[in-house]
């Protein structure tokens, strides 16, 4: 293994929260080797699973001045520049801003609107290392994580874990979390950040950016939001009606056929069938006291001289009411509730009978239908 005389990192986006050198495998020390540290990084020395001395900015060589703690890993014998094998953890310092987290699946939560829901959540954070010691013990030492993305997806677990039980205690419905999410956020980070601090992390930051169902539910939410914006229904059905009626005459009138004689026909069966609807809508919601004065405007007042009678009266009753008949008699056109005729004064109120045979036979008959004699 080559011996390590200068070590150094150099992060040249600023974002990578640590770096091991070497990469793989421990590396050769000896007292001389010259360590660079940049801004906002300290180098951690790192050796048989626990973290040794931490060194801070600046060009550091390796002396059991500087790092007490690896005079106790130098070979005596060899006069002080023997070689002593360890790894160096480069952390950065800076803090790590626009850090994401969010729910891998939806997570079944209670609500007291829509019963059960499942819900996934979004969010931001933004942290530092504030024990750097600490920082590469816990995550290095014990959890073996060292690239960037698998610290996230760590802590990220992490951040889950409390919004489950943050949310199973506070929520009630999906309909008011969105005015809650400031509350949540708050609380949410003052847990989160225990975890952080045993970590030897400080959460600065800490957002809740959405919490939101599946998108089969937010279709069903959508329709029902629908719903109550029409309010009255038979009132959105007159207004699609109207408007169907109306896309069919625009569209005559420009000779565009929309769809074809089929769509057009279709469009005109569904403009006839809402037309009756509006209409029967229309005359339920006339008052009912105009209709008997409508009925009198619409009737035909009978007259005198139609009948080719004068008006007459009898038992109380108007000859204008009735239909005409045919005297037996006299063979006049008399009222059809008139009991005698005004011309002759036979009693239309008694059945016509042949003066030959007293066979009873229909009115205005001129033959019996029994004999065959000539009525008068």
């Amino acid at each position: 293994m080559a011996m390590l005389s200068v070590v150094e990192f150099l992060d040249p986006r600023g974002d990578q929260l640590v770096h091991r050198e070497p990469s793989q495998g421990s590396g050769d020390f000896k007292m001389g080797s010259q360590v660079i540290v940049r801004e906002s990084q300290v180098a951690v020395f790192f050796r048989d699973g626990k973290a040794l001395d931490v060194l801070g900015p600046g060009r550091h060589t390796i002396s059991t001045q500087n790092i007490p703690i690896l005079s106790g890993l130098i070979n005596l014998p060899f006069g002080g520049n023997s070689p002593f094998k360890a790894e160096v953890y480069f952390v950065n310092m800076a803090d790590i801003l626009d850090m994401k987290w969010g729910t891998s699946e939806p997570v079944v939560f209670r609500d007291n609107e829509l019963g059960m829901v499942r819900l996934r959540a979004f969010g931001t954070y933004a942290m530092a290392v504030a024990d750097p010691q600490q920082f590469v013990a816990k995550i290095v030492g014990t959890q073996g994580i060292v690239d960037t993305n698998q610290i996230g997806d760590y802590l990220r677990t992490i951040i889950v874990s409390r919004l489950n039980d943050t949310l199973g205690q506070t929520m009630t419905t999906l309909l008011d979390l969105a005015g809650k999410y400031s509350a949540l956020s708050a609380s949410l980070k003052a847990t989160v950040a225990d975890d952080f601090q045993n970590l030897g992390l400080q959460l600065k930051q800490f957002f809740i950016t959405s919490i939101t169902p599946p998108e089969e539910v937010q279709k069903q939410i959508d329709a029902r939001s629908s719903m109550g914006a029409l309010g009255d229904m038979n009132r959105y059905m007159q207004f699609q009606a109207a408007q169907a009626m109306g896309n069919l005459g625009q569209g005559g009138a420009g000779g565009e056929m929309a769809g074809g004689a089929l769509g057009l026909g279709a469009g005109a069966g569904l403009g006839l069938g809402m037309a009756q609807m509006i209409g029967q809508s229309f005359q339920q919601q006339q008052p009912q006291q105009q209709q008997p004065q409508q009925q009198q405007q619409q009737a035909p007042p009978a007259s005198a001289s139609n009948a080719g009678v004068t008006p007459a009266t009898a038992g109380g009753h108007s000859a204008a009411q009735g239909s005409l008949i045919t005297c037996p008699n006299c063979h006049a056109q008399v009222p059809a509730n008139s009991k005698f005729c005004p011309e002759c004064g036979y009693n239309t109120a008694s059945k016509p009978v042949c003066p030959t045979c007293g066979q009873e036979v229909a009115p205005g008959a001129k033959f019996c239908a029994n004999c065959g004699g000539k009525l008068l």
